[in-house]
């Protein structure tokens, strides 16, 4: 391996963790934005009643394309073997994908652009997270 290639592989590594990092960030201003919603027609809720609504609860299933996401880089990041560029450009496309707000697309879509309309740390955690994936 020339000292070039591993450069590369350093670079990518450190990419995908801030990635990872900026992402967690989103998710959790997200999971923190639902809750104040569910809260507000159920109740208060205990952090291990959050936790199972998180897993179990339909209101909480569009967030767990982002869950999906995270828990890809972490494998990647762990991987005995490096993932190959292409696998890496498939994964930031899939990313830009799903993180792409819109009004008449999918139930992740839809809940995102309305995350997106009324919380203000949601539209600083996606910027952060587009300004990372146009950098890639």
């Amino acid at each position: 391996m020339t000292s070039n290639t591993l450069l590369q592989r350093i670079n990518q590594h450190q990419h995908l963790k801030n990635l990872r990092n900026k992402l967690l960030k989103l998710h959790k201003v997200l999971l923190d934005a639902e809750r104040i919603t569910y809260e507000q027609t159920s109740g208060r809720i205990s952090s291990g009643e959050f936790l199972q609504l998180v897993i179990s609860h339909e209101q909480f299933a569009w967030l767990h394309s982002i869950s999906e996401v995270i828990v890809q880089i972490d494998e990647i990041l762990t991987a005995d073997e490096p993932i190959s560029p292409d696998n890496i450009k498939n994964l930031l496309v899939d990313i830009r994908i799903l993180l792409s707000p819109s009004e008449d697309g999918n139930t992740f879509a839809r809940k995102y652009y309305t995350a997106l309309q009324g919380e203000p740390g949601v539209i600083l955690a996606h910027a952060e997270v587009s300004e990372l994936l146009a950098s890639a």
